[in-house]
């Protein structure tokens, strides 16, 4: 155990924490930058091509310090000069989230629709962004001593559902990374995948709402999965799951069952 960690036993404190949130501006990643600056985090909201909607959230934060700042997962370039400009700005990073994804819906059956360029946007985005936001967000996380990465993935990684075989097979392999970092970069940092079913976001083109209420009445609990809850699932990671590390969380309402 660090000498950070184990002199924090207990409820890991946001207080004075930085958490850097890719895919921050919308959907899960924008409701656990409010959870997190309500707890005290200074929040650095990354995106892409969402700068306005970053600004807003920015804005509407709980709290001081906050900023927004460009994190394009096909750029690793552009994530090696975001985790300087964190530096530069804050000095530390405690906490990162891997909120930003990709996916367009192909019938799993189709395998012709399913064409090579939509099989590498989804899997840069989904599984090589992440990583090598990783990789240059670690020696601020390091240094940290007591730092927490959290994956956004997906029950489709598990069951090979979703929107595509290619959306879940690049959520398959977060979760394979996410052991993989947690033997790697222990014990200074913990590394756990947040897995929710269905959410209700605009996150896939042309799935509404009743979509997935359909899906949720199917599930031993039978309700509808919100931004919101796994938000309180990626707290509960960070904040007291203090020895998790290499696990996948599901939040789905039972819907592996």
């Amino acid at each position: 155990m660090s000498e950070a960690r184990a002199g924090n036993l207990g409820e890991y404190p946001l207080q004075g924490k930085v958490a850097v949130i890719t895919g921050g501006s919308n959907g899960i990643g924008a409701a656990a930058a409010r959870r997190l600056a309500a707890a005290g985090a200074r929040i650095v909201v990354g995106y892409n091509q969402g700068a306005e909607r970053a600004a807003a959230l920015v804005a509407a934060l709980p709290g001081e310090g906050h900023s927004a700042l460009r994190t394009p997962m096909e750029d690793s370039a552009a994530l090696r000069d975001a985790a300087a400009a964190v530096q530069a700005t804050y000095g530390r990073c405690d906490v990162l989230i891997n909120s930003a994804a990709t996916t367009r819906p192909v019938p799993h059956a189709d395998l012709k629709a399913l064409d090579d360029a939509l099989i590498d946007r989804v899997l840069v985005t989904n599984v090589r962004g992440p990583f090598a936001t990783i990789r240059a967000f670690a020696p601020m996380l390091k240094a940290s001593g007591d730092a927490v990465i959290v994956n956004i993935s997906s029950l489709a990684a598990i069951t090979g559902s979703g929107s595509s075989v290619i959306y879940g097979a690049s959520k398959a392999a977060i979760d394979t990374m996410g052991m993989s970092l947690a033997r790697a970069l222990g014990p200074e940092i913990r590394v756990v995948s947040i897995s929710p079913s269905m959410v209700a976001t605009d996150f896939v083109p042309g799935r509404g709402r009743e979509v997935v209420e359909k899906a949720a009445a199917k599930t031993p609990l039978k309700t509808v999965t919100e931004a919101d809850d796994v938000a309180l699932a990626v707290m509960a990671a960070i904040t007291h799951l203090r020895l998790t590390t290499g696990s996948v969380i599901l939040v789905d309402g039972g819907n592996h069952l």
